[in-house]
């Protein structure tokens, strides 16, 4: 489900007006901003709300570094989103993932040798997936090693991506330079 050509192709720097300068700016990553951001800033206010509910996920969430990004890799896997792949394996070793185990996270939570905490957020994520409901085993399993905040931030991390993944791939956002290896 990857578009070869953008449904909205990003817009460059050097058309943006001056609030799209103002939002955009501060996205920079890696020294480019993201054809995520030049993308939604087609929709101004759209972008300005989302970004505050994206940056509590990304920065200000009660998970740890770690626990966010298998989540939000699991999540974009199931989604077949090549750009939040791409975009987050760079993120999730940053976070301390090793790349063995960012490609187990494609596998789920039944492979590998995760501790009972990772595989429960795994295990999360997929039933939030398929169920958009969590089971009482899981939410039990997630309790004995999280706060009921960081239980919340897990969902609505998982919501956030699964969302986003939809507008990625509807929209067709051009994968990113230094991320194109990453989803081969």
């Amino acid at each position: 489900m990857h578009l070869d050509t953008p449904r909205l192709a990003p817009i460059d720097e050097q058309d943006w007006n001056d609030e799209q300068k103002e939002m955009l700016g501060k996205q920079a990553m890696r020294g480019n901003v993201p054809n995520v951001f030049k993308t939604l800033i087609h929709h101004e206010k759209l972008a300005k709300r989302w970004l505050v509910f994206a940056a509590h996920i990304l920065s200000k969430s009660t998970m740890t570094p770690r626990d966010r990004e298998i989540a939000i890799l699991r999540t974009g896997w199931l989604a077949g989103s090549k750009y939040e792949w791409g975009q987050h394996v760079l993120i999730g070793q940053e976070a301390g993932l090793s790349m063995e185990e960012i490609n187990e996270i494609k596998e789920g939570s039944t492979i590998g040798n995760w501790p009972d905490h990772e595989r429960n957020i795994l295990k999360a994520c997929e039933e939030l997936h398929e169920h958009v409901f969590l089971s009482d085993e899981t939410w039990e399993g997630l309790s004995s090693s999280m706060t009921s905040q960081q239980i919340m931030d897990l969902i609505f991390t998982c919501g956030q991506y699964r969302m986003l993944a939809g507008a990625l791939n509807s929209l067709g956002v051009p994968l990113d330079d230094d991320i194109k290896h990453l989803v081969d």
